[in-house]
């Protein structure tokens, strides 16, 4: 059955919006189809699709697009569309228009400039190749250009992975365990989660496998005190309460009450009672300076470029510029200072993005050792060898799509080496005042 010809209209009016890249997607979408309520499920999934398509492939289909007759957006409109649903669903195309989109999508990419073929923009195509190779940087752009899979992560308070797998079974939906992640389930497909009880009763969670891992190289453990400085709407704050056994206290910071509010539903369904989320005005919050040195673990998903995600924000690459990663190492590096005044000697700090700039990543973290004497770095071979995870890596943990078919990750996991009796006091002292 195919689609009416005013999808076509429906899916240029919301593309041209995004395209000015004056707010993220996914919001413009949600705010295009509350607007527009007689759209159907089948509708808005193409439509939505298409523009992800566009977002993916912007230079490849501009490149064609802008050349030929006809309006430009409309021919972007056409070559995403095509691309989501197939040219042969698609009403109100004529025959010129379908020749050309038949031309275009047999156009062989490899046979393209290098930059081109990578659709990201030259700065960051550029800067990828300085640190990975212009061979790696291609692989790496390929993976950042494909939709991601659904990742869940099985809440261990509820559920058990094997549980879990055949209660999906019976939907039925099929789930794979991830091969590093000890909790998580890859479902190849997308289907609607909201409805099912096992999303309602909080046996699973949605999030990617690179960010179940950052939870694990927390290592939180039952009854201690731990700190997800940079917590969001809450996803690794949820596994960390569940590693904790419900146990100790979790407290779940950030400047965003916006964001903070999202995590109480989810909370809810959890079954966790050991989160305390605190709205903070910045790093150096009087709230945080209360808990210095007394918490056992801290977890710092930094704010960050989100280059990482293009599987899933594939604007973000276009929204993002090279002035604006500069402004954020300095906001990172503040943030990594606050957030070590918290550790207690003999603690764990661990420093994470979802960034695979090295600006924002080994950068911060050696700036941090050079500038924290009483910070050590734990090797990130021997931080996964203690949560029995089977992954190479070195120093630091380094995830890639095109590898480990998780968003691109960073982290680095320090300590703070335990403090002599005496500095240890003239240390709260300080604190104290």
């Amino acid at each position: 059955m195919r689609l009416p010809p005013a999808i076509l209209a429906n899916a240029e009016e919301v593309l041209r919006e995004i395209l000015r890249f004056a707010a993220p997607a996914d919001t413009t979408l949600s705010r295009y189809f509350k607007d527009h309520p007689r759209l159907g499920g089948r509708e808005r999934g193409a439509i939505a699709e298409s523009v992800y398509n566009v977002l993916r492939n912007k230079n490849f289909y501009t490149d064609f697009s802008e050349a030929g007759g006809g309006a430009t957006m409309r021919r972007l409109t056409l070559l995403g569309m095509a691309d989501a649903v197939g040219l042969e669903s698609l009403g109100g195309v004529s025959e010129d228009e379908a020749a050309w989109v038949t031309r275009i999508m047999e156009i062989d990419r490899k046979l393209m400039h290098k930059s081109s073929r990578s659709n990201m923009p030259l700065w960051l195509f550029e800067k990828l190749v300085a640190q990975y190779g212009e061979e790696e940087t291609l692989e790496l752009a390929d993976s950042l250009n494909q939709p991601a899979p659904l990742d869940l992560r099985v809440n261990t308070l509820k559920a058990n992975r094997e549980e879990v797998i055949a209660k999906l079974a019976e939907a039925p939906i099929r789930a794979t365990p991830t091969p590093f992640a000890p909790q998580g389930l890859r479902v190849l497909q997308k289907p609607q989660l909201q409805n099912l009880p096992l999303f309602k009763d909080g046996h699973i969670e949605v999030q990617d496998e690179g960010s179940q891992l950052l939870s694990a190289l927390v290592a939180a453990k039952r009854g201690e005190m731990v700190v997800d400085f940079c917590a969001g709407a809450g996803g690794k704050t949820l596994s960390l309460g569940a590693t904790m056994r419900n146990t100790g206290r979790l407290y779940a910071f950030d400047v965003s009450e916006k964001r903070l509010t999202k995590l109480k539903p989810r909370l809810a369904r959890s079954g966790l009672s050991n989160v305390h989320p605190v709205v903070i005005a910045h790093e150096r919050d009087a709230k945080i300076k209360r808990l210095a040195g007394k918490i056992d673990r801290v977890l710092v998903d930094a704010p960050c470029s989100g280059l990482g995600t293009l599987r899933r924000n594939p604007d973000v690459k276009w929204r993002q510029k090279p002035e604006a990663v500069a402004e954020l190492q300095a906001k990172q590096a503040a943030i990594l200072d606050g957030a070590a005044r918290l550790v207690k000697g003999g603690g764990r700090l661990v420093y994470a993005t979802c960034s695979v700039l090295e600006d924002e990543n080994d950068f911060i973290a050696k700036q941090f050792l050079e500038t924290h004497p009483d910070f050590e770095l734990i090797p990130m071979s021997k931080a996964l060898a203690e949560q029995k995870i089977e992954l190479e890596m070195g120093d630091y943990l380094k995830l890639l799509p095109h590898k480990h078919q998780t968003d691109g990750f960073f982290a680095a996991v320090f300590e703070r080496k335990p403090m002599p009796k005496k500095v240890k006091e003239e240390v709260d002292e300080v604190e104290a005042e």
